[in-house]
């Protein structure tokens, strides 16, 4: 018979605290970089409609897009805060990878609209202002570079401020793209230039929102956390000394940098039981940093009905 008992590894309630703190500087980078990006899009778009650069124009439908992104992003860290209820066991932390799946889908659709105008731009090329384009091109950039870096440093630890980050980048290459543009036009009348670097950037934004899209679609999917080899966890539980068996193991994530773990653990007749799985939680902490962990127990050689039920 099989002994029904769940073991979890206390520092996780640390993490989540650390975590809290984390939402907060994420809280702060993303209103800053919101109050930004809102301000200069509507220089932008007059810059856009003045001069008539395509250029311009997408990197102002972009940073329009951007300031939904943004405050789509900034809802979703606080909205995450949220303590846990009965219904929501785990919390609120989902939003954020909500937030980052609607910012990768809103990236490729604007990308395929300013690749579609470029196309149409290509054969018939209008009149650009290059003057007005550079002037406006190198304020975005100066813009961008401060949303940006304020967004640097949050960008690696979570999904959703790394889908903020990858619309003012996106913002960012469009205002190098549009300088160098208006440069060609200014010095050469190449009008042509325009559209064929705002194709060019949507092909790079299409790259990383792409990426972005499976990241979080993955999280939501409750796929294995990205970098960690499932098989290996499986071949360090199983190499504990009293462990003689792993089964039903699941490893996924309740948002970037939160993995959780859980796996019945067939155990050695005549060890201690408690002694087994503090080992095997202590030793999954140090491999493979695996802190949230919930390991069943259960007497060697004897059937789990939970088993026999999922592969009925």
């Amino acid at each position: 018979m099989s002994v029904h008992s769940h073991n979890h590894d206390h520092p996780h309630d640390h993490a989540g605290h650390g975590h809290s703190h984390g939402h907060g500087a994420d809280a702060r980078r993303l209103g800053i970089a919101l109050g930004v990006t809102a301000t200069f899009m509507v220089v932008e778009i007059i810059g856009g409609l003045v001069s008539g650069s395509l250029a311009l124009l997408s990197d102002a439908g972009h940073m329009a897009s951007d300031v939904a992104a943004l405050a789509l992003s900034l809802f979703a860290v606080r909205f995450a805060r949220r303590p846990a209820t009965p219904e929501r066991t785990y919390g609120f932390y989902r939003v954020e990878i909500l937030a980052a799946f609607v910012n990768a889908a809103a990236l490729l659709l604007l990308t395929l609209w300013i690749l579609w105008e470029a196309y149409g731009r290509l054969s018939d090329p209008p009149e650009v202002q290059g003057g007005v384009m550079l002037a406006v091109a190198v304020a975005g950039l100066v813009a961008n570079l401060v949303s940006a870096a304020v967004l640097h440093g949050g960008q690696r630890d979570s999904l959703n401020v790394r889908g903020a980050f990858l619309h003012v980048l996106g913002d960012l290459l469009g205002s190098v793209g549009a300088i160098v543009a208006s440069l060609l036009v200014l010095g050469t009348g190449w009008t042509v230039a325009d559209p064929l670097v705002s194709a060019l950037i949507g092909l790079l934004i299409l790259r990383s929102a792409w990426g972005l899209l499976l990241d979080s679609l993955n999280v939501l999917l409750e796929g294995a956390p990205k970098g960690l080899d499932v098989r290996a966890v499986r071949a360090t539980l199983g190499s504990v000394p009293g462990v003689r068996g792993v089964h039903d193991l699941h490893v996924w994530a309740i948002t970037a940098g939160q993995p959780v773990l859980t796996a019945h653990v067939e155990v050695a007749g005549g060890v201690e039981v408690t002694e087994v799985l503090a080992r095997a939680r202590r030793t999954l902490r140090e491999r493979h940093h695996l802190t949230h962990v919930t390991l069943q127990p259960e007497a060697e050689g004897q059937p789990c009905e939970d088993r026999d039920a999922l592969h009925a």
